[in-house]
């Protein structure tokens, strides 16, 4: 394949926006499926969350052809919680591609990857998506597109983007503004490209310098280095060295035959023999490959400068699960498959760190916000581990010998009824709100900073509220003097004294007390947290307790139980409820509360 036929782009979009969608229709135009394979849809959100939560979670890489020009297409997050994922795409790419709702326009996520995208020099090809619906507003929608190109500091050549109108989900595109006829197809879109993203600039006859940018493991080939060509040509059986950051001055590097050498091709990878400067490589033989790390020519050993991702803010424990019915329902349950899958996890994940504790049974997990970690537990969780983890906490900086606190900035788009939601949502956890704009359809765009910990639960909270319409974006802003302390949960928490099976005879004489997280016939364990009282105190419930049989019956005592529903606790909602001495027991089946310490005398003890 000649060097310029080669065109390297991310995806960048908010979530639902036709993204995925988009890639489906690319993969079928350039006959990456075959017409014997089952068509998935959405087959880049290929992991179980992904689907359900509907965002992008990990970067992936797809490969299509068209015409004599080959198309490496990356996905990329649009949470900032996922920032490590957004800052690797980018330094693969030369491009990006910006999809765009027709009736939604831009929205907060949106913004996130482009700033990123417009700081490193990357030109746009905008897709207006969607322009088949029937509240669709392209014009306006690109306007806003251009304020938000401005508002980023884009400079006047960043703004000259080709425009493409689309409708993905039928695989139809035209130039400009208006509506694809029914003989469109994706030419339009494919010819964009090609024209406004330039060829890799490199030089392919260079020494060999290439970065690895993601790590992967195989069940055949062990671990796996991802990343892209920047000069020169990665062959297969050639010396390679490998430069990470424990090489000192005058110290020889890791040298080592590369014996397999992978390509992407549509969805999946295949064996090369050579990947050419700009193009992506998928390389096995490196055990102690590291992301940001480069492959080099041994007689020319030069590093590539590292990728930076922003720092993690929040921390909390994973621990052994230690209640009375732990090992019941989870496959791994000590603390070597706890910590063989978080050290699997930190392998392929730059933006989250890991600590050692007082106990061996319990390990610090350091991340990038509330959702990263919840996706974590929630991927553990169904792979079959059983664990308990505390609430979040802020890591700290001490600047100026005066404490300091992580400091978040938010963009909420909520329609306007709910604006007060927001506003009032924010003024108990110290936020501000720094910028309020009204929209043309019924919704307001909200910016606000708060501390990073008087956000945990707030993206719940704000669904519940705006009965799923709101959208929450953040991001790290800086760092912000102690804030003190803030509001937490009103009540204290109604805890089971003795293990056993609810019965709804008890359940029916405690409803009054408190908020019940329990129904009927659920196992029970003495310090399990089954409800919330009304009232700030802690208190000890029997909620075992069965009905007296007597001969005396009355009619009224005699009627049936009518119980409320109880709450059901999600991850992230038993997270943001726990105070500081209680711990989230997860398992692949239940989500309990429980107390750190489970018997009432060890708690008594504890607190004298």
């Amino acid at each position: 394949m000649s060097f310029a036929a080669l065109r390297n782009v991310a995806l960048v979009a908010h979530v639902d926006h036709g993204k995925t969608t988009l890639v489906d229709a690319l993969l079928r135009t350039s006959g990456v499926f075959n017409d014997h394979q089952a068509l998935v849809d959405r087959v880049m959100d290929s992991n179980d969350q992904e689907r359900e939560r509907g965002i992008t979670i990990l970067a992936k890489a797809a490969s299509i052809t068209w015409g004599d020009t080959k198309i490496n297409l990356v996905d990329t997050p649009g949470h900032a919680d996922f920032g490590g994922e957004v800052e690797r795409s980018l330094a693969l790419v030369d491009g990006v591609l910006l999809l765009v709702d027709a009736a939604e326009g831009p929205l907060p996520q949106t913004r996130y990857v482009l700033s990123k995208a417009l700081e490193a020099g990357l030109p746009t090809v905008l897709v207006i998506n969607k322009v088949d619906r029937s509240d669709a507003r392209p014009h306006e929608v690109l306007d806003e597109v251009y304020e938000l190109f401005l508002d980023l500091g884009a400079s006047d050549e960043d703004i000259e983007f080709p425009i493409i109108s689309a409708v993905a989900r039928e695989g139809r595109t035209m130039a400009g503004i208006g509506m694809p006829g029914p003989d469109d197809d994706l030419t339009a879109l494919l010819q964009a490209v090609i024209d406004r993203v330039p060829p890799p600039d490199a030089n392919p006859d260079g020494p060999l310098q290439a970065i690895v940018t993601n790590l992967d493991a195989s069940d055949y080939l062990d671990r796996l280095a991802l990343g892209r060509v920047v000069r020169g040509r990665l062959r297969k059986g050639d010396r390679v060295a490998l430069l990470d950051e424990e090489v000192a001055e005058g110290e020889k590097p890791v040298e080592r035959k590369l014996g397999s050498l992978l390509g992407y091709h549509g969805i999946g990878r295949e064996d090369v023999d050579e990947r050419v400067a700009g193009d992506l490589f998928v390389v096995a033989g490196f055990p102690e490959v590291e992301i940001g790390d480069t492959l080099a020519d041994p007689a020319h050993p030069e590093a590539l400068p590292r990728l930076s991702v922003d720092e993690p803010v929040l921390s909390m424990t994973f621990g052994v699960n230690t209640s009375p019915l732990a090992g019941k329902e989870g496959k791994y349950l000590t603390s070597r498959h706890l910590r063989e899958r978080l050290d699997r996890e930190v392998l392929g994940n730059v933006s989250i760190r890991l600590e050692d504790t007082d106990s061996p049974d319990v390990i610090e997990v350091a991340g990038r916000g509330e959702l990263q970690l919840a996706v974590l537990i929630e991927s553990m969780r169904r792979e079959g581990y059983e664990m308990q983890v505390s609430r979040p906490e802020v890591i700290e900086r001490e600047i100026d010998g005066k404490r300091h606190e992580p400091l978040e900035r938010g963009v909420v788009d909520v329609p306007e009824e709910h604006v007060g939601t927001v506003t009032q949502g924010l003024a108990p956890r110290k936020g501000r709100v720094v910028d309020m704009r009204p929209g043309d359809t019924g919704r307001t765009i909200v910016t606000f900073e708060a501390p990073a910990r008087g956000l945990i639960g707030f993206r719940g909270l704000l669904l519940t509220a705006s009965r799923g319409t709101a959208l929450l974006h953040t991001h790290h802003a800086g760092w912000m003097p102690w804030a003190g302390d803030l509001p937490h949960r009103q009540g204290g928490a109604m805890m089971a004294d003795r293990t056993g099976i609810t019965t709804g005879y008890a359940l029916d004489n405690l409803q009054a007390r408190g908020e019940l997280f329990v129904g009927p016939g659920e196992k029970v364990y003495e310090g399990m947290v089954v409800g919330e009282n009304s009232r700030p105190d802690d208190m000890m419930v029997n909620v075992v307790r069965e009905k007296q049989k007597t001969n005396i019956r009355t009619h009224s005592a005699d009627e049936a139980i009518k119980l409320t529903p109880p709450k059901v606790h999600t991850l992230e909602s038993a997270i943001e409820f726990i105070a500081a001495d209680e711990l989230v027991e997860v398992t692949p089946e239940s989500i309990r509360v429980r107390k750190r310490v489970l018997k009432e005398a060890d708690r008594r003890r504890l607190k004298r």
